[in-house]
């Protein structure tokens, strides 16, 4: 979310929203959670980041500094999903 963005007065009516029970969610779209859906699931704690400096190219930190305030978490983001895309290729594992 960038500057202009944080700026805008949202539509939602949140007194509505506050005053919904759980009950009064329509949850109709959702699909339930299978057995093999829990087979397949990962327990992950969040692991603590380490702060390093990089190098790279003004405009790629332009176009990131253009997503949002959180741009260093979509670098990160980024980087992690080459490297999962890559492990195999290299035999190593990020875990």
């Amino acid at each position: 979310m960038n500057a202009s963005n944080t700026k805008k007065r949202s539509k939602t009516d949140w007194e509505r929203i506050d005053a919904m029970t759980d009950k009064m969610i329509d949850v109709s779209d959702i699909p339930p959670l299978t057995n093999e859906f829990f087979a397949k699931a990962k327990w992950r704690m969040p692991v603590p980041s380490v702060a390093i400096t990089v190098s790279v190219e003004p405009d790629i930190l332009e176009w990131y500094k253009a997503q949002g305030d959180d741009y260093g978490f979509l670098m990160a983001a980024a980087l992690r999903i080459y490297a999962e895309a890559h492990k195999n290729l290299m035999g190593q594992s990020l875990e």
